[in-house]
Parts: C-alpha cells; structure tokens; sequence
C-alpha cells in the first residue's frame, strides 16, 4: 500500500477518522470513542479549533470590555459622572489567561483523549476511499471519514495586499496594544465586531465594503440601523467601494476604486473564510475540489463512507451549526434511528451593540422561495423598555411570515440583547407555532422582548 505521495506505509486499521478538531469534530470524535468505536482524530492547529482561540469566545470577552466601557460613559445621561479611561492590557491579558491559556491546547487534547480516542497532530488528506494520510501515517477507517476541516480566512488578490503586514482575526485576538488607526476590508460580522471592539479603545477605524450596504445578507433595515451606530460612534464607513491597491510602508496607504486614499496603522482583512477542498482531498472520494463547500445529506453524508459538518457545508459559519450537526453524524455512524437536519430556524447573532441577530429566513429569501410573505416591524425604542433604557436603545424587530400558513419562518432583531431575544423566536420559527397563538401569549411587561406583541400587532395575517 502507498500514501498519497507515492510512498509505501503500512494502514493502521480504525473505525473512523474525523479530519478537523474544532467544536464538531472533537464532540462528533468523542460520541464515537465513548461508544467504543476506535477513533483517530487529526488536528494540525490547535485542539478545539477557531472557536476557543481566535473567534468566539475571545473576540466577546472584546466585546464584553468595550460594552462594560459603553455603560460607563453612558453614566453622565442617567445616574451622575464617571471618568472612564480604556485599557487594551487587560483585555489582552484576559483572552492570552482565561480564553485561551496562552494558545496552548493541552487542556483540550486531554479531554479528547480521556474518552479514549487518539490524537494524531498533522494535516490529514484523503488519499483513497477509505483511507487517511497524515505525514508518513496511514490510517484507514473501517466505518469511514469524518470532515470538519473548518476554513481560513479568504484574503482577496488586491495589488500590494500579499506580503504586507496586514491582519487577519488570527492577528487581531493575540494584539497587544489596540493600533492607533485601523481600516477594516469587510462589512460582515467579523469585520463590524472588531471595528467597533478597537473603536471604543480609542482607535480611529474605517470599514471598507464593496457591497451596497454593511451585513450585505441582513435584513435592509438591520444593515442601516448598524450603519447609522457605528457612524454615530465616529466609525468611518465606506459601502460599494472596493480596494484598487494596498501599500505599506511605516502605515498602511489603500487605494478605492474611486480613488479616495486612506492611510492607517493598521489594516484588517475580513472579507470571508473557505476551506482548500483540494488540499483535503476530496477528489479521491468523488467530491468536487474546485467547490466552496461540501453538500451533505440530511444526515451529513457527503459521500459514501464519508460524512461532513461544520463551516464546510455551508449551513452557517457557527459553533451551534457544527455542533447540531456532529450529534446527528455521530447517530447516523452508529448506526442509530437518529434526528436528520433541519435548518429552518438556524439562528445567527452579530454581537454589536446593539446586537444583530436572526433566525429562519430573511424577507428577500422568503420571497425567493414563493412563499406568499408579510412583514412586522417596530421600533424597540419606543417600547416601555426601550423608554426606560433611554440611552442607545436603537432597535428593531422585524417578522416575517408565511400568510397562507400563518406561522413565522424568520425574524430579526437589532437591539440591546438582541441575541436573548432572538430566542423565543426561534422556538416559534422551529415549532411552527402559529402567528394566531402568539398574539394570546403573555409578554412580561417592562422587558426588551415585549416588543415582539407590537411587532405581532403590525403583521398582517
């Protein structure tokens, strides 16, 4: 037998392989293990993937600070005075000690380990059906293949941008010291997150979108609330303008298609994450190299032998997305009566302040569906909340809804804890509970999520 590279190895024989070890990939490894399987699990980053060290959960302790300093110099308009003076240290010290034990994955690979599967450190590929070559290793899987390869951020090919000194997430969470300056290249939710995060530490930023508007898939009305923030926060924005030309020399100096120039210290490159289907090799199993994702059946098989979760299926670049579906993966491999997908109330937040978060379908999707669409809509500041809360309380709660069934099939809400409030919606989207039944709900009275009954009340169906 030879490995991908010609060269001859003897197959260590397992049940599975799971290539990738974010959140799904090491719960979909550890159902398996638990269950007796013999379990190979590749990693050639960091045990836990992106989500613990680079993304989730250190980029809102970020947003956890800059919030705790939005509150206090919010104090003058409600309770008296407060002098307030950033620190970035803390907060760097916090993501390197708490988050993520200074990027060390020890903890991670123990848990892993305890339930008896094996860590093998490396890139793995696919290099026959069946069978899983990391480094000089061969593994084949019995049962078959599991993929959570996550993805990478995308940098665009703008002259100038390769070999600059330009940032990524990656380099973003580690920083140090907040840059004086910073252009953001992207209006999505990694790039709006850590333009306001610096922003409120004092640093001069700049989002840069080529598309029409910021969060491009968002509701219209939850785009131009969010502009209109950041813009009051004295974020600088440039919507349908994209990058000629990036140079660097003490700073960075970009160059839009308008010709406008900007300059800053620091520039941050957020326009989107793939995955290289190429480099994993899925060619060997008959799946498409040149796509961007891996379609997947209802129960995450993707070919025969091989199943896939997580970012590469293209159902949502979220934790919660991977996570759903390793425990229906992991079912089905077991060969289990298990649930199958359904992505009908898939919920997304953007932790701004105010939060942008969704569920189900937004109402340009729902219409390109056909479905015969009404919408709600009202404004969470003129709730009795809202009254209260007084200061920044901007928000939104937009409905949309299936008239000939009268049930809910998406919702967003742009708000002070928009993401809790999302969450009632989403039991409505998912249940298929009908609109009729929600207008005899109780909403308690004076809360943020009250404001569902007038967005109900404005909802014609």
């Amino acid at each position: 037998m030879t490995n991908g590279n010609g060269v001859g190895a003897v197959a260590d024989e397992v049940d599975v392989v799971v290539i990738g070890m974010g959140p799904g990939g090491e719960d979909v490894a550890s159902r398996l293990a638990r269950a007796g399987l013999s379990v190979v699990a590749v990693e050639s980053r960091l045990v836990g993937g992106e989500c613990p060290y680079f993304a989730c959960v250190p980029t809102k302790m970020m947003v956890r600070a800059t919030d705790a300093l939005a509150e206090a110099r919010r104090v003058p308009q409600l309770a008296g005075r407060a002098d307030v003076r950033a620190e970035w240290t803390p907060v760097a010290d916090r993501i390197r000690d708490e988050a993520t034990t200074d990027w060390d994955d020890e903890i991670a690979a123990q848990r892993f380990e305890r339930t008896g599967g094996r860590l093998v450190r490396g890139f793995g590929q696919i290099t026959a059906p069946g069978e899983v070559t990391v480094g000089d290793q061969v593994f084949h899987a019995r049962r078959g293949i599991v993929l959570n390869p996550g993805t990478d951020p995308v940098v665009p090919p703008i002259d100038g941008l390769a070999g600059s000194p330009y940032w990524t997430n990656r380099d973003a969470v580690p920083a140090r010291e907040a840059p004086e300056s910073l252009l953001v290249l992207g209006g999505g939710p990694v790039g709006l997150e850590l333009a306001q995060v610096f922003a409120r530490f004092g640093t001069a930023v700049t989002v840069i979108e080529a598309q029409p508007r910021l969060l491009a898939v968002a509701e219209p009305e939850a785009s131009e609330l969010i502009t209109e923030v950041l813009r009051a926060e004295g974020i600088q924005v440039r919507t349908g303008n994209g990058v000629e030309r990036v140079k660097h020399d003490d700073q960075f100096e970009v160059q839009l298609a308008g010709g406008e120039q900007l300059t800053a210290q620091q520039l941050l490159v957020a326009t989107g994450r793939r995955t290289d289907l190429r480099a994993l090799g899925v060619g060997a199993v008959g799946l498409d190299e040149q796509a961007r994702t891996i379609p997947v059946d209802e129960r995450m098989r993707a070919a025969e032998g091989v199943w896939a979760i997580g970012d590469v299926t293209g159902r949502g670049a979220f934790t919660h997305t991977s996570m759903y579906q390793a425990r229906i993966a992991a079912a089905d491999i077991l060969g289990q009566d298990g649930e199958t997908a359904d992505y009908r109330a898939m919920p997304s937040v953007v932790f701004t302040d105010p939060e942008v978060a969704t569920v189900g379908l937004s109402e340009a999707r729902a219409r390109d569906a056909g479905i015969n669409v009404r919408t709600g809509i009202t404004r969470i500041q003129e709730s009795t909340r809202g009254f209260i809360h007084k200061v920044d309380n901007a928000g939104i709660i937009k409905l949309v809804a299936d008239a000939e069934r009268g049930v809910l099939v998406g919702a967003t809400v742009v708000g002070p804890y928009g993401g809790e409030i999302v969450g009632a919606l989403a039991v409505a989207v998912h249940a298929e509970v009908p609109v009729s039944s929600l207008r005899r709900m109780i909403f308690a009275y004076p809360t943020f999520h009250r404001a569902i009954e007038s967005a109900l009340a404005d909802l014609d169906v």
